[in-house]
């Protein structure tokens, strides 16, 4: 079980929020267990699992640590691009000792034409796992001598790139309340030159690596993933927050007597939202992957839905446990205090934020 092999030593977390990074052995786990190659291409050295088993995984590695679950999902999602990169390029990046693919997917740098290269500049937010990457993603608007290309609307053509770390700087800007430990720092590139060959496009039609994951529409990737995430660290938030009300209940303070059957309900239907959202989320990924396995297309908009719907779930949930927790929830070295720091850091992705 991923618990198992994450959990480590009870102060691990606390080491590495205070690091502000993953601790060389939790590196070492990650590296070990494949987690950050397993959206890659079996051809190219990954794991390529089925995308609802690596959505289940995810989610058990972010109720055990809510960084180590965030930088899995983001760099594993960065290394599932390899499946729409060259298959010689492919297979040596993720052959790479180490290898670790993180980036961005806001597009502001730019990427200009020169010859058969392309020279990037730019600068991007919120690489998640950046001090460990053997590699950046990232999205870059397309110039011509200076002139941005655009497309029959008028709009920026916008790439995707891989670019290795050594082109790479890394800015300190991370300074969340929570997921200390992503490390999900700003990086820029000045004036970088790859071969055409690390640009990409994120479509099913341009994909490089055969099997139904690549295939699968990436927006509907990222929603479930991220959901998975979420509902990782709202489970673990529950769990922990039981015995603080079950002891408060017990000494008589803080929760009134005659609010403590309310606060039992709302415990117990808390399981009940988070389960039924669990098993929603799977029920509509299995169906979604088992459409796309036999080459139909998949239900994007349910995926979006369901998952919306859970992290939503999730949100209110945590919130309304939260005030019953009294002081200790408050505490900073408290395990619950992290796992509500990660969850609500997590929550403000652009991708999950309400409308």
């Amino acid at each position: 079980m991923a618990k198992d092999l994450v959990s480590g030593s009870v102060d691990a977390w606390r080491q590495a929020e205070l690091a502000g990074f993953l601790l060389p052995e939790q590196q070492e786990t990650l590296h070990g267990q494949g987690w950050l190659t397993m959206l890659a291409p079996r051809a190219a050295g990954g794991a390529e699992l089925p995308l609802p088993a690596v959505v289940r995984l995810e989610e058990e590695i972010a109720a055990t640590d809510g960084s180590l679950g965030w930088v899995v999902t983001l760099c594993a999602g960065a290394g599932w691009f390899a499946g729409f990169l060259p298959p010689a390029l492919a297979s040596g990046i993720i052959g790479t000792p180490g290898v670790c693919l993180a980036g961005s997917g806001a597009p502001t740098g730019f990427a200009d034409t020169d010859g058969d290269d392309f020279i990037i500049t730019g600068r991007w937010d919120y690489a998640s796992g950046a001090p460990m990457a053997t590699h950046f993603t990232l999205n870059a608007v397309l110039r011509i001598r200076g002139e941005i290309v655009r497309d029959e609307a008028g709009k920026p053509r916008i790439r995707a790139f891989v670019v290795p770390a050594r082109h790479v700087t890394l800015e300190s800007s991370w300074r969340s309340i929570g997921l200390r430990a992503s490390a999900s720092h700003a990086y820029r590139i000045d004036g970088a030159r790859v071969p055409a060959s690390h640009g990409f496009a994120i479509d099913a039609a341009h994909a490089t690596a055969d099997g139904p994951l690549y295939r699968f529409p990436f927006m509907a990737l990222a929603y479930v993933t991220l959901a998975a995430n979420l509902l990782g660290m709202a489970g673990r938030f529950v769990a922990l927050a039981e015995p603080l009300v079950a002891a408060r209940r017990q000494h008589g303070s803080g929760v009134p007597l005659a609010e403590v059957p309310s606060v039992a309900a709302r415990l117990a239907r808390a399981r009940e939202e988070l389960a039924a959202g669990r098993a929603a989320l799977h029920e509509t990924l299995d169906r979604a992957w088992a459409d796309v396995v036999r080459h139909a297309v998949p239900d994007e908009e349910s995926l979006q839905q369901v998952s919306l719907r859970l992290v939503e779930t999730c949100r209110r949930n945590v919130d309304a446990l939260y005030p019953y927790c009294g002081l200790q929830a408050a505490r900073e070295d408290a395990a619950i205090n992290r796992v509500w720091r990660d969850f609500h850091t997590a929550t403000q992705h652009a991708l999950l934020l309400p409308d």
